[in-house]
């Protein structure tokens, strides 16, 4: 199940240059490169003479040239050159997607071009915002999309996945939570007060006594998870929005389905204990790295078990109020725009 009117994050900003580089988006093969003013392309990563992928040829100037015959395709997507010939066939093109650059990422529509707003692209800010230390990172994972949905939806888990950075007992047991739903968004808030702080907050953020603790949830379809999380010693007025003495980071993800049982998940960690220091930022994304790790592996052995028992059943638990929430929305999403679609093939 793919929504396809919405934006995807497709690639980092540093990952398209003048090398063709494929990438499957949605079950769809796509080659991106930039033009010599730099502008992101994206085109079908197929050749419309004999379908060997695009990424496999080379730039002359702003046109790709296939590897196989040397046909040339223009940033529109229509073929300029075919060597050997003058008359080019008028059905030599290929499908170009939109895309725009935004948050250090470059986005891509895979759905009906003319509903294509970059204004709709969901805000990642914290990325490249100059009050923030930001570092961001890529993991292909082996597993299907809603997978890491439900994953940052119920961070119950970080007590036992992710007990030698930023999980403790705490989180699972005494953990006050509370999920807020609107029409397409949920957003869980997390409470853990007068607790002991986990490992990472001691080394990054040099707690050491109980503290209150918050993880803040935000999911917005189709799969971007912003996350506000952060502590301050036990009763100095977090929870009445005094955030004072401790620290605040911001855990940014954004999830591309790759298939049905692969995925694309970008990701980024921002902080704003000492904005202005790399070694900071550094510090702090390499703890969190190890524990999307640790997700990961988790992620690829659901998957595993979800190939060899299809359809068998699963239990659901208190912890699942927020990941119920979002696969609701994506389900009544998924059917109005396959309504739509129809509406429009029937037209």
């Amino acid at each position: 199940m793919f929504l396809r009117n919405y934006w995807y994050v497709a690639a980092s900003d540093a990952e398209i240059g003048r090398k063709p580089l494929a990438r499957t988006i949605l079950g769809e093969p796509v080659v991106m490169f930039r033009t010599e003013a730099g502008v992101p392309v994206a085109f079908e990563d197929r050749c419309a003479h004999r379908h060997l992928p695009l990424s496999m040829g080379k730039l002359v100037g702003d046109e790709l040239q296939c590897h196989y015959h040397g046909l040339r395709f223009g940033t529109d997507g229509r073929c300029v050159r075919v060597p050997g010939q003058e008359h080019v066939p008028h059905n030599a093109k290929v499908r170009t997607y939109p895309l725009a650059e935004r948050y250090h990422w470059i986005w891509i529509w895979m759905g009906d071009p003319a509903l294509a707003d970059p204004e709709k692209i969901t805000d990642f800010h914290w990325l490249d915002d100059a009050n923030w230390g930001a570092k961001s990172s890529y993991l292909y994972v082996e597993a299907n999309w809603q997978l890491v949905v439900d994953n940052l939806l119920d961070l119950t888990h970080l007590a036992f996945v992710h007990d030698t950075t930023i999980g403790n007992m705490a989180l699972a047991e005494f953990a006050k939570v509370k999920v807020d739903r609107t029409p397409n968004n949920v957003t869980v808030t997390r409470w853990t007060i007068n607790h002991e702080p986990p490992p990472t907050f001691r080394k990054v953020g040099g707690l050491t006594g109980k503290v209150d603790r918050w993880q803040i949830i935000d999911f917005t379809p189709p799969a971007f998870l912003r996350l506000d999380v952060g502590a301050t010693p036990t009763g100095t007025g977090a929870p009445e929005g005094r955030r004072v003495n401790g620290f605040t980071m911001r855990n940014l993800n954004a999830i591309t389905p790759e298939t049905e049982t692969t995925s694309h998940y970008f990701w980024g960690q921002a902080q704003d204990i000492d904005p202005k220091s790399p070694e900071t930022t550094n510090k702090i994304f390499d703890q969190i790295q190890t524990a999307f790790y640790e997700d990961v592996a988790v992620f690829s052995a659901q998957q595993k078990n979800m190939n060899r028992f299809p359809n068998s059943p699963q239990v659901d638990i208190n912890a699942d109020a927020g990941v119920l929430s979002a696969r609701r929305i994506l389900s009544r999403l998924y059917d109005e725009e396959q309504a739509a679609a129809h509406v429009v093939a029937a037209e």
